[in-house]
């Protein structure tokens, strides 16, 4: 028998199998590079993008409170949450309890949910409500009418319920486009792995 034949097929059948592990590693692992962020882009949160991380957040104002003018670069200094509702979106009031809870559960000086209804003018009154309704009062109402929906672009919201993530600096961590259960445990990871 041939050298070539005696070790040549063997060596062959190695590589062949140590190659169809590594594919096989390479299509099931999440793989070690991975942003820290997007491995916890699990469960209901599953859908949370980290690809605009570092983006700058928005100069444009919403009225805050008390009806004044505030931005988002008045948040600086804590990590913020911020969604983009309305009482006309089904999905925007079925999640607005799961911000509340998030909000009592990990609101501190570090941290903040603030929810920015998109509704009409002529709704400001009842999108108020609503929102004391939904939360118990939890969260503070912020207001940015249609005609005032600069906030709303610059943030890159495309539809409602929109929430965004800013850290402490105003720089975008990630975002979730859609529906979340933010009273869920992996939520609640998320802000705690933020936070550290």
């Amino acid at each position: 028998m041939s050298r070539l034949v005696k070790f040549g097929i063997p060596a062959l059948l190695v590589i062949g199998l140590v190659t169809v592990a590594f594919a096989w590693l390479q299509a099931t692992s999440k793989g070690g590079s991975k942003d820290a962020i997007a491995e916890l882009a699990t469960g209901s949160i599953a859908a949370l993008d980290v690809t605009q991380r570092g983006d700058p957040t928005s100069s444009a104002s919403f009225d805050g409170p008390d009806g004044s003018p505030v931005t988002l670069k008045d948040f600086e200094g804590r990590i913020t949450l911020v969604n983009f509702w309305a009482t006309w979106c089904g999905p925007c009031e079925r999640e607005m309890p799961s911000l509340a809870a998030l909000q009592k559960l990990k609101g501190d000086e570090d941290f903040q949910v603030i929810a920015i209804s998109v509704d009409a003018e002529e709704d400001r009154d009842y999108a108020r409500e609503r929102l004391q309704e939904l939360t118990g009062g939890v969260l503070d109402f912020y207001f940015a009418p249609p005609d005032r929906w600069d906030i709303v672009y610059d943030s890159g919201a495309r539809g409602f319920p929109t929430t965004v993530i800013y850290d402490e600096t105003g720089a975008e961590i990630a975002r979730l486009s859609g529906e979340a259960d933010w009273e869920s445990y992996e939520a609640a990871a998320l802000i705690d792995a933020i936070k550290d």
